[in-house]
């Protein structure tokens, strides 16, 4: 996004400064570039926010700051308001993303957690004009949510944080400082988020230019390309990813045409994680079907994949499951049951070279399941 900024905008760029993953980083002219940890963040993140805040206190009434918005940044950009340490946000936000919380539950923590997410970016720039251009990788693609919403209004309070965590019972396991600083906020404490109506978003545009519709019609043009009726499920995969894995392969079982067939899914799903082992959500949902095509024995072909290119804390964008695999897992005598209950999808799938690998695709849309059948 930068990169294609500079491109168009060439001269007219004063500075600028952009946040992203280890080895996502591009060449830039003029806009400089931070790597920081995704999906829990880091010092890296932390001096991100810092540089971010710097830049934009030196403009002036009537600056104009193009901002540019794409999922991972609740982790790339992370702030410690007044006493809470790094660690102790890492601890929290380690703990939401094991617990199966969705998208939108973790980042309403992350944004009452923060002193720049929930439209708060703006107070640090309140006379610049704002535009700020979105890709979506949030089921609904509510802007909110997306990268915790730095330059939008948030609906959400310190009330419904703290009900996030009494939800998934992480009380206990909270480090205290976070749950004490959760708790004055709600009693006012702290201030809150920009809520919808305050005089500062009149000064900010917010924009959607992709989203995970975009990348499914992209996939059912190429799908048609190749011969295949495509069917596109228009309801977004949310929730468990095992489940997922069930919702899918019923979907692909009703096919009744002789027609080869392309189903295409999006979305975002979750896992409640009980084992130690090694994966990602899509990983996990790839497992979960070879586990069940194990009795099923389904004549097709699914791959479950991030569209950034990464899934999880891994190099792998996902993952297939079809017959030819579970022919390699049962030859090396590899239990799936085992792999599923361990969470260790990565290791698994490498063994019988299950495992997909782009590199980084340099956007994020969520993520996409392809089921190919004869």
């Amino acid at each position: 996004m930068a990169q294609t900024t500079e491109s168009l905008l060439g001269h007219f760029i004063k500075d600028g400064i952009v946040t992203t993953k280890y080895d996502h980083a591009l060449p830039l002219k003029k806009i400089s570039c931070i790597e920081a940890a995704h999906p829990v963040p880091d010092e890296n993140s932390v001096d991100a926010v810092e540089q971010t805040i710097s830049l934009l206190q030196q403009t002036k009434p009537g600056d104009v700051i193009i901002c540019l918005v794409s999922g991972g940044a609740s982790s790339l950009w992370a702030d410690t308001p007044d006493d809470l340490t790094l660690k102790q946000l890492q601890q929290t936000f380690q703990l939401l993303l094991r617990s199966g919380a969705s998208i939108d539950e973790v980042n309403c923590v992350r944004r009452h957690l923060s002193k720049i997410k929930g439209g708060q970016l703006l107070r640090y720039a309140p006379h610049a004009h704002w535009f700020t251009l979105i890709i979506s990788d949030v089921p609904g693609d509510n802007i909110q949510d997306i990268a915790s919403g730095p330059t939008s209004a948030d609906v959400t309070t310190f009330a419904d944080a703290l009900n996030v965590i009494n939800n998934y019972k992480l009380q206990q396991q909270l480090p205290t400082s976070v749950l004490q600083y959760l708790q004055k906020g709600m009693h006012g404490e702290h201030v809150d988020t920009i809520k919808p109506g305050n005089p500062i978003l009149k000064r900010i545009k917010n924009k959607i230019i992709g989203s995970n519709k975009t990348a499914l019609a992209a996939a059912k043009q190429k799908a048609e390309e190749l011969g295949y009726t495509t069917i596109v499920h228009e309801a977004l995969l949310t929730g468990e990813a095992a489940n997922a894995a069930t919702f899918i392969l019923e979907k692909v079982s009703s096919y009744t045409s002789n027609k080869p067939a392309c189903f295409l899914f999006g979305g975002e799903t979750t896992v409640t994680i009980t084992g130690n082992g090694k994966g990602g959500r899509n990983q996990h949902l790839a497992l979960c079907a070879l586990q069940q095509l194990q009795t099923q024995q389904q004549p097709i072909t699914l791959l479950a994949a991030g569209t950034d290119g990464t899934d999880g804390p891994t190099d792998a964008a996902g993952a297939f499951a079809d017959e030819l695999l579970l022919a390699a897992v049962n030859e090396q005598q590899l239990s799936v049951a085992d792999a599923v209950t361990a969470n260790d999808a990565y290791p698994f799938f490498e063994k019988v070279n299950g495992l997909l690998k782009t590199g980084a695709t340099q956007t994020n849309v969520m993520d996409i399941v392809i089921v190919l059948t004869d």
